[in-house]
């Protein structure tokens, strides 16, 4: 039963009857996004994204509106790539009545559903300083010096990583809680290098063209085959995993 009180964020005893539980914000939060945790919901609390009321005894107490937010940064997250500072920012802006665009999400589906593909002309989010990077992860420094030791990542310059880097980041972080360590993806790390050296195979007469229009195309169809290398690599997957555990 969520207890009575009174002050604190706009909060008061006319809404205590609306207000939820960590457990119950998650129940709610899971019918889309499954993946979240509790533990992200308290990182995004300690980043500032959301303030959930506070009860005498200390028990987080979220409105409707504190849901809905955590909603908004998930979705970001999930559809746009966007690290937690620029998400921050995005909502302080609506906050304050400004009018303001996100990137369009990037260009990448389900990798199972056969609908998965690179978009060629999807924008893609700004270059990430380390910072930013580990922010988005929900890593240490430790982890990503780690990550970079395997060749898993690596910065265009010092200290900063392009739009791509976050993803990864992201799924290494999400397969180290499976138990997955640095030391397992490097073999996924020299899969992706081998393919990518085989669709350049494929692509280079074209890309030393003089024609523009067909260098261009060269670009264009390298993004096709990685796609196609990509859905490739995850029907495998599946039909070997199918194949162990029959």
């Amino acid at each position: 039963m969520l207890e009575t009180t009174t002050g604190g964020a706009g909060h008061g005893t006319a809404a205590a009857d609306r207000m939820l539980s960590i457990g119950a914000v998650l129940s709610e939060l899971r019918e889309e996004f499954p993946e979240v945790t509790i533990s992200k919901i308290r990182f995004l609390e300690a980043e500032g994204l959301v303030e959930p009321f506070r009860t005498p005894s200390g028990y987080r107490k979220f409105s409707p509106e504190d849901v809905g937010r955590l909603a908004q940064v998930l979705r970001m997250q999930r559809d746009h790539y966007l690290p937690l500072k620029v998400i921050r920012e995005h909502l302080d802006a609506l906050a304050r009545g400004e009018q303001v665009q996100l990137p369009s999400p990037g260009g990448r589906r389900e990798l199972l559903d056969g609908s998965w593909e690179l978009e060629a002309d999807a924008p893609t989010v700004a270059r990430v300083g380390r910072a930013e990077l580990l922010a988005a992860a929900e890593v240490g420094e430790a982890e990503l010096d780690e990550w970079e030791s395997y060749g898993l990542i690596a910065p265009v310059s010092e200290g900063v990583y392009d739009a791509e880097a976050v993803t990864v980041a992201k799924l290494v972080a999400d397969l180290g809680r499976f138990g997955l360590e640095p030391r397992h993806l490097r073999a996924m790390r020299g899969a992706a290098d081998r393919e990518a050296s085989l669709i350049e195979q494929v692509v280079a007469p074209l890309r030393r063209h003089r024609n523009p229009q067909t260098r261009a195309h060269a670009e264009a169809t390298a993004k096709e085959l990685a796609t196609l290398s990509v859905r490739l690599h995850a029907a495998l997957v599946q039909t070997a995993l199918r194949i162990r555990l029959d």
